[in-house]
C-alpha cells in the first residue's frame, strides 16, 4: 500500500513543476486526493456496496470538484492536473501513466447499457476541456488537444484535435510521458493559410495576364 502511495505521489512530482514536496501533494492536490479516494470507492463497488461507493464518490466530488464513478477502472499513476470539472464515467478504463487536465470528460453518448465509456491507453494525455465520448479506444500515448471532442477510435501515438476530433499528427514515437500538449497543429489555420497562398498565386497570375494583354494591344 505504501509503495503504491509513494508511486502516486512521485508521479505528481514528476509531472507538475509547481509541486514542491510529497506532503504538499498529499494534502493539497485535488487530483491526487480524488484518485486515492476512488480506490476506496472502487473496492466497495466491486464488493457490491454500491451506496457506500457512491457516497464516497459524492463526498469526493464535493471536496475536489472531480467526479469519478466508482465503477471506473483506473491504472497506476493517473495524474489529474488541477482537476475541477473532470468527469470519468462508470465503464471508463484508464491505463497507466495517463494525464488528464481540468474540465475533461470521459463520458457516454446516450442511455446505452454495457460498455459505454472510453478506454484510454497508457501514457495518453487528455487536454483541458476535451470530451472523449462513447465506447471508443484512445491508443497508448495519444495526445487529445484542449477542447477536442473525440467520438472515434484514435490509434496509438497520434495527436487528435478539433470538433469533431481529427487525427492531425502521427503515429509517431515520443517519450513514454510527453507533457508537451501546447505545440499542436491547427488544421483550420493551415487550411486558411493554404487558401490564402492559392489566392495570392491566382492574383499574381491574373496580373501577369493583364499586363501581357495590355502589352499586346500596344
Amino acid at each position: 500500500m505504501f509503495e503504491t502511495l509513494k508511486r502516486d505521489l512521485d508521479a505528481v512530482l514528476a509531472r507538475d513543476p509547481a509541486a514542491h514536496s510529497r506532503w504538499e501533494v498529499y494534502f493539497c492536490y485535488p487530483g491526487f486526493i480524488a484518485v486515492r479516494r476512488h480506490k476506496r470507492a472502487h473496492k466497495a463497488y466491486l464488493k457490491g456496496h454500491f451506496f457506500r461507493a457512491r457516497l464516497i464518490n459524492f463526498r469526493t466530488y464535493q471536496k475536489t470538484g472531480i467526479d469519478i464513478h466508482p465503477g471506473a477502472q483506473i491504472g497506476e499513476r493517473l495524474f489529474i492536473d488541477h482537476g475541477t470539472g473532470v468527469v470519468i464515467g462508470e465503464t471508463s478504463v484508464i491505463g497507466d501513466d495517463v494525464t488528464i487536465y481540468q474540465g475533461a470528460t470521459l463520458g457516454g453518448t446516450g442511455k446505452d447499457t454495457g460498455k459505454r465509456h472510453p478506454t484510454i491507453g497508457s501514457g495518453a494525455i487528455i487536454g483541458a476541456g476535451a470530451k472523449v465520448l462513447g465506447p471508443i479506444t484512445i491508443g497508448e500515448h495519444v495526445k487529445v488537444g484542449a477542447g477536442a471532442i473525440v467520438l472515434k477510435d484514435v490509434p496509438a501515438y497520434c495527436t487528435v484535435v478539433g470538433n469533431p476530433g481529427r487525427v492531425v499528427r502521427g503515429p509517431e514515437k515520443r517519450p513514454d510521458i510527453d507533457l508537451n500538449h501546447a505545440d499542436l497543429p491547427d488544421p483550420e489555420l493551415e487550411r486558411f493559410q493554404g487558401l490564402d497562398r492559392r489566392l495570392e498565386q491566382l492574383e499574381k497570375r491574373e496580373k501577369q495576364l493583364e499586363e501581357k494583354e495590355n502589352h499586346a494591344k500596344k
